[in-house]
């Protein structure tokens, strides 16, 4: 398979003052077209830290993110932010679903930014498939966890985006609403071709990746 996004030596520190705390520390990492990767470590270690990166939401000190052969860590915020559009699907453990919208409305408007034609026929077809049809004029606080999370991960993907970057997206959810979010996670990136890179604590939703890579520290191991 093809790489699709590349890490080169990347570090990643924050400066208070006189006091610098590295977080990341020369991470190198290579991920495929169509791969799935699980990011597996304790809290704290910088797993959520190397999501943002590859997402363009924070920069590196050093080092590079090469995502096909285009450097993220040399974009402009008006370029990152069409890299995102165009290529990067995010799922965060907190949903982040905006409370004034609609279900529908929340999946819609990615299309809409992209002024892409049908984009509430588009959401409300995905919706539907994700079980979600009949809250599709629901708003978040309406819905379960595991239907918020269901809404995100529609948003997240209904661009067809190369990669999906997802952080946690269990850790708010029971055993029960985790299966399902899993199926559901893995059934989308399937249909859609992406790639997935999770960050997660649960064992069984990394060990369903097609990869696990173990980070301590900021360093892989």
């Amino acid at each position: 398979m093809d790489s699709l996004i590349t890490l080169n030596n990347i570090h990643l520190q924050y400066q208070n003052g006189s006091r610098i705390t590295e977080v990341i520390k020369g991470v190198s990492l290579d991920i495929k077209n169509q791969e799935t990767l699980a990011i597996v470590g304790k809290s704290g270690s910088g797993k959520t830290s190397l999501i943002m990166l590859m997402a363009g939401l924070e920069k590196t000190s050093s080092g590079s993110i090469i995502f096909q052969k285009k450097t993220i860590s040399q974009m402009t915020e008006n370029e990152l932010s069409h890299y995102r559009q165009k290529n990067v699907g995010i799922i965060f453990q907190s949903f982040y679903l905006i409370p004034n919208y609609t279900a529908l409305e929340n999946v819609a408007l990615s299309l809409e930014i992209d002024f892409q034609p049908n984009s509430l026929e588009l959401a409300k077809d995905l919706l539907i498939k994700l079980g979600l049809g009949h809250r599709l004029e629901h708003y978040p606080s309406q819905l379960s966890g595991g239907e918020q999370q269901r809404v995100a991960i529609a948003r997240a993907v209904i661009n067809k985006p190369s990669i999906i970057l997802a952080d946690e997206p269990t850790g708010n959810l029971d055993d029960e609403n985790s299966l399902l979010i899993s199926q559901t996670l893995f059934d989308v990136v399937k249909s859609h071709g992406s790639s997935l890179c999770l960050v997660t604590h649960d064992k069984e939703l990394a060990q369903r990746c097609d990869r696990q890579i173990i980070i301590h520290d900021g360093q892989l191991i």
